[in-house]
């Protein structure tokens, strides 16, 4: 799953912004979100909890929702959000989370999981698992909540995809390039079919982000401090995204100020695509 920032991480990286939720008051409050209802998957760490409290903050009702209940303890009962346990590949739950919940004007799909490897390091089950939860789970929530948005005649997905992708290929990312390019014709095409209809969907595509998911996959390698290191060196800024330089554009997409955008692919990427 996408996760979260640490504080060591922070240090290490020269880096030293304060976590989000502990310093709102250094942050816009401006209510661009004022009156909206946004629903986010994947919002117990990482990007997705950072979209929930950025969202929250400028005024909307956000459902916040993880299949670890652990991780959104963190941050359950904070003004503006609620939360909730999804599986987002269980159909059934899904359909249930939508009646419950009601119409959206914000979705944002944040889902995710990294696999590790080449086309012959890439079992038929990682082929499986990997399109289950990063594109096939996109299709079940926004096939879900949809019909909603079309109801009241306006809406924005916000879909994560990754400059890992149709944008770039990069080593030991075969099938998470594969399914995160699905991501971007997925979009693409829900942007196509329903711009006539008041729906917006557009897909971020992130580089190298500090989070939870990120160190899990650092410790695995046999040399941590090296993977690190050959992480932060892609990166042309010299330094990994945080999930505050995500939140922003976040919000853009959110709000009434991206009227005009679908069916865009926004690279945020620290200059990998320059």
């Amino acid at each position: 799953m996408v996760r979260g920032t640490t504080g060591c991480a922070r240090e290490v990286l020269g880096y030293n912004r304060p976590p989000l939720e502990k310093h709102p008051e250094s942050l816009s409050m401006a209510g661009r979100l004022a009156g909206k209802v946004a629903f986010i998957t994947a919002a117990g760490q990482g990007i997705g909890r950072g979209a929930a409290l950025a969202f929250a903050r400028e005024g909307a009702q956000v459902w916040a929702t993880d299949v670890n209940a652990g991780t959104l303890a963190g941050i359950e009962g904070q003004d503006g959000i609620r939360t909730r346990v999804l599986d987002v590949t269980d159909e059934a739950a899904i359909t249930k989370a939508a009646a419950e919940v009601g119409p959206l004007d914000v979705l944002f799909n944040c889902a995710g999981f990294v696999h590790h490897g080449t086309i012959l390091e890439c079992t038929p089950r990682d082929w499986d698992f990997s399109f289950s939860l990063n594109v096939k789970s996109m299709y079940l929530v926004t096939r879900a909540f949809l019909p909603g948005m079309l109801n009241k005649g306006r809406g924005s997905i916000i879909n994560i995809s990754s400059i890992a992708s149709s944008i770039r290929g990069l080593p030991n990312r075969f099938v998470y390039g594969a399914t995160k390019a699905a991501v971007i014709g997925f979009t693409k095409a829900i942007a196509a079919d329903y711009v006539k209809q008041g729906i917006r969907c557009n897909a971020i595509c992130p580089g190298t982000v500090d989070t939870p998911s990120l160190h899990e996959r650092i410790a695995a390698f046999q040399d941590p401090v090296k993977a690190k290191a050959d992480f932060i060196a892609r990166q042309p800024m010299g330094r990994l995204g945080t999930v505050e330089d995500i939140t922003g554009i976040l919000v853009f997409l959110a709000s009434e100020e991206s009227l005009f955008a679908t069916g865009n692919a926004y690279s945020i990427d620290g200059g990998m695509t320059i």
